[in-house]
């Protein structure tokens, strides 16, 4: 059974970071872990990606060079470091894992979830 569960939201400061954690069980590999967010009326979108092998990354257009993913896959864990963080970036966070596509931007190949931790970021 392949559980993915989220920590490290909160509510803080525009300006200010936060650290997002993803530990993953049941999954030896995958192709590409992703995180996405979700704020009130909105879709689901793209956040960031990381490749199982090999470090590579891909970044929505709203967050490059402000997040940071990484993953350390001895832990089974994805992380997403967030800084300047800004009010727009408030929503549901949420990792997920692509079996089969690498640095997939797709939600709808995410075969595998989490159940999303609250960033809210105060103006």
């Amino acid at each position: 059974q392949v559980q993915l569960v989220e920590s490290g939201g909160g509510s803080v400061q525009a300006g200010d970071s936060l650290s997002l954690s993803c530990t993953i069980s049941g999954l030896t590999f995958s192709s590409s872990l992703g995180w996405f967010r979700q704020a009130p009326g909105k879709e689901r979108e793209f956040v960031a990606a990381i490749t199982w092998i090999g470090h590579r990354t891909a970044y929505a257009d709203s967050v490059k060079g402000r997040f940071t993913i990484s993953r350390d896959n001895a832990k089974n864990t994805v992380y997403l470091q967030m800084n300047s963080l800004k009010p727009e970036d408030t929503a549901v966070y949420y990792c997920a894992a692509d079996p089969d596509t690498l640095l997939s931007m797709d939600r709808t190949g995410y075969d595998y979830w989490g159940q999303g931790t609250q960033v809210t970021v105060s103006s």
